[in-house]
């Protein structure tokens, strides 16, 4: 059972909208719309003045809008809030509280009136999420549908409103509000060289007795907003057509008048649309020609390449909005139908948001493009970075295709004819430059990751396809980061702290055992076995456990001389006198040494997660992931020096930190970050421990990391870290794994079930060619299928 929210717990709720890689809009808590990222990029604080209202009829109006109470950090302490915030809503009457319930990918808010008014309200705000169709969940689109019930004995007349202003106007010439079947269109012409500033935004309802005003009155102050509201409060209903000359309306309303017989319940469905079909959005030196002395491309969204205008997204909206209202509920009962512990699946549902996030952009040639997270108003951290979502679980599970899309980026775009790959993709995509140096942890975890998108499609033509470049890519590995062939990482190599690990690791190493199991697998499948590469996976795992092994859980050796990277590497972050007189005690900064690394083990948990099974020693991968558990993870963090960024986790909250020193030995200047808690590493080792029999420990660290997203501090529905909607938290959706031990090979179309849990149970499987319910019943395994097919020719069947 879903969260429900209420009070306080309502204040940050954001709930993102929208298609994948097309832009979002939020559903707050209290059922305002916030959060407006429709133009290509990330507007954390664009809160327009838009609002939906009710007029209820009778000897006098009683005219609210349809939104409970603003939270007080919106009305004092959010930008511009010093000059009382003109151009809001915020002084209009309100419902006096809400409930706010999700089921992905639809939000609920039960609005509650202590007047005790003749009608009841509520909404349910969703937008298209079809598995198996990337396209349709890709669509610029959002619905809210508000329910009105007459609670009395006696018929109640009424008037639902949509009014606003017109935000996509850019301050240029040609702004205005156009007409469209049911509602208006907010737009803002394309003006001689700025393209981007071209944009329209559709608001329409599903009523035969709409009305449209597409003339706001143009005055001075306050006046449109306030005449806007002159006409709620008297319930009346206005038409004015578009504006054909002269100043562009301000803004927009619509108006259904609408009668209830008692008893009577009535859906009045507003369906939201946008289309901005270019942008500046840019990253990377060359246009991508041979010549490069054309303008630099610039990114240009998915439906743009699909649709001619806003007209024509709306018009697809209208058509299809009741199937893909289906098919979005039909994932939505499937995903719930489920005795998973509630805990886990809140976290799984809670990132599949980021899905919906500016996080991710799709271009129009389909392919997928992402940032790390997002800052207020731009993306944070660019180019697909590998190492960031080696983590990132949900989208080759749901959308397959999506995902594959990234591996041929990698490994066909991003990697030179040496195997060196750039860890960050350009936008557009295109061929890069390689003057910075490659990333262990991504480069080595794209083997893996290649490896489990082949054995989710099952496509044997697709892995050929990249398998040279993947043999390349690894050989650069080995010969760059294992030169001396010990089966480890020891030259320096970057990762995602930002930094260089010197030294044999557990961390990289682990991911480096992982990609040479998964090019075993790989190369033997493709007729071009590599007898090193299974070497070295030997050598590398005794030297782990001989080497790195302190008998609780895997460390790092640090070593800097006698390697064959030079002094400038080493360089590479400055070295300030005092910094130097610590190298030559404790060696290079930005190291773990004898630290409790959370991300210790990591790859074994990529391989575990991407179908390879164990790589490393059972009992002594379970002892790290124990030793984590007993020394990351903080239930109050009152005491806990973090001179780093502290807002992930703070004070009396909990969380797991990334690394700590029980045995002492911490250096002075250890990695980056070491004293934060990140979300995504909290749900890494979490599923890792309920993979390795630590169910109990697995769970509380997921509680202690979503008790920290509460709806009164964070917004439950955007996990941040370098950004929001981070991506390294889709890592939670392998909890479903880890929970139910459902893997679907699609190679040798076997359901591998080995649950952590004990008994019988249900939850959800997604696969490549459809998804339905696993789990286990009156002690037989079964698989319901409830869209497919899914060829199954065995269950391998292993209890707990």
């Amino acid at each position: 059972m879903s969260r429900k929210y209420t009070g306080e717990n309502l204040d940050r709720i954001a709930y993102p909208l929208g298609g994948i890689g097309a832009g979002m809009i939020c559903l707050d808590g209290t059922g305002a719309i916030s959060n407006v990222s429709v133009r290509n990029q990330p507007n954390v604080f664009l809160e327009p003045c838009m609002f939906s209202a009710l007029s209820v009829l009778g000897d006098s109006v009683s005219a609210r809008v349809l939104e409970a109470p603003v939270p007080r950090w919106k009305a004092f302490g959010s930008p511009g809030t010093g000059n009382g915030l003109p151009d809001k809503t915020y002084g209009l009457p309100r419902f006096s509280g809400a409930e706010f319930q999700s089921r992905y990918p639809f939000a609920s808010v039960d609005l509650q009136d202590h007047e005790h008014g003749p009608i009841e309200a509520s909404l349910l705000g969703w937008s298209p999420f079809v598995l198996g169709d990337a396209d349709s969940s890709s669509l610029p689109m959002a619905a809210l549908e508000y329910q009105f019930a007459n609670l009395t004995e006696e018929p109640v007349d009424a008037v639902y409103s949509f009014h606003s202003r017109n935000f996509m106007a850019t301050g240029s010439p040609g702004a205005g509000v156009a007409a469209a079947p049911g509602g208006f269109v907010l737009q803002q012409a394309s003006v001689e060289g700025k393209p981007w500033e071209q944009g329209a935004f559709c608001a329409c309802v599903d009523d035969a007795d709409v009305v449209v005003e597409h003339k706001w009155f143009r005055g001075g102050w306050f006046d449109s907003l306030t005449m806007a509201w002159n006409a709620v409060a008297a319930g009346k209903v206005v038409a004015n057509p578009p504006v054909s000359e002269g100043d562009a309306s301000p803004g927009g309303s619509l108006y259904v008048p609408f009668r209830l017989e008692a008893g009577q319940v009535k859906t009045i469905t507003l369906m939201l649309c946008w289309y901005v079909p270019h942008s500046e959005l840019q990253i990377g030196e060359s246009c991508g020609c041979a010549s490069c002395d054309q303008p630099k491309p610039t990114h240009s969204p998915w439906y743009a390449g699909q649709y001619a205008d806003i007209q024509a997204v709306a018009a697809t909206w209208r058509a299809d909005y009741h199937q893909l209202r289906a098919e979005a509920m039909n994932f939505t009962d499937c995903f719930f139908d489920s005795t998973l512990p509630d805990t886990a699946l809140e976290a799984v549902e809670a990132n599949l948001s980021i899905l919906k996030s500016p996080t991710i952009l799709r271009q129009t040639d389909g392919r997928i493009w992402a940032w790390e997270g997002c800052c207020d108003s731009t993306g944070c951290c660019h180019g697909s970075c590998t190492h960031v979502w080696n983590y990132a679980q949900a989208l080759p599970n749901l959308f397959p295709e999506l995902e594959r899309t990234m591996r041929e980026t990698e490994f066909q775009v991003n990697q030179d004819e040496r195997g060196h790959q750039n860890f960050r993709a350009w936008l557009p995509i295109r061929t890069p430059d390689h003057s910075f140096h490659a990333a262990a942890d991504g480069q080595l975890g794209g083997i893996i990751k290649l490896y489990r998108d082949w054995r989710i499609s099952g496509d044997k033509a697709w892995l050929r396809s990249l398998w040279p470049k993947a043999k390349a890519s690894l050989n650069y590995c080995i010969e760059l980061w294992d030169p001396d062939h010990l089966g480890v990482t020891v030259e320096p190599h970057h990762n995602t702290y930002d930094i260089e690990f010197w030294g044999a690791d557990g961390m990289c190493s682990s991911i480096y055992l992982g990609a040479l199991k998964a090019a075993e697998r790989m190369g033997a499948a493709c007729g071009d076995a590599e007898p090193l590469y299974s070497e070295l996976l030997n050598k590398g795992l005794a030297y782990l456990d001989e080497q790195l092994y302190n008998g609780e859980y895997y460390t790092q050796k640090v070593q800097w001389r006698d390697l064959k990277a030079t002094q400038a590497m080493l360089n590479t972050y400055g070295y300030s006198p005092e910094a130097q007189a610590i190298l030559e005690i404790e060696g290079p900064k930005y190291q773990y040494g004898t630290g409790c690394l959370s991300d210790g083990v990591i790859g074994f948990w990529m391989a575990q997660a991407a179908g390879l099974g164990m790589v490393g020693d059972a009992d002594r991968v379970k002892s790290h992931l124990a030793s984590i558990y007993r020394y990351n993870l903080k239930h109050d963090l009152s005491k806990h020096a973090n001179p780093q960024r502290p807002t992930f986790a703070l004070g009396d909250e909990g969380g797991l930190l990334l690394c700590s020193w029980p045995n002492g030995g911490k250096p002075q200047l250890p990695f980056v970050y070491s004293d934060e808690v990140w979300t995504g590493i909290e749900y890494q080792v979490a599923s890792h421990c309920i993979m390795n029999g630590l169910v109990d420990e697995g769970l509380d660290i997921v509680q202690t990391c979503r008790d920290r997203y509460d709806g009164r501090k964070r917004n439950p529905y955007n996990e941040y870290e370098c950004g929001h909607w981070y991506a390294r938290a889709m890592a939670s959706y392998t909890l479903l794994q880890a929970l139910t031990g459902a893997c679907y090979d699609a190679v040798t179309k076997v359901l591998a079930l080995h649950p952590a849990i004990q008994g019988d149970f249900r939850g959800f499987l997604s696969t490549a060619y459809g998804y339905g319910t696993v789990g286990v019943k009156d002690g037989l395994p079964f698989m319901d299928v409830v869209q497919g097919p899914i060829e199954i020719n065995r269950i391998d069947y292993i209890p707990v």
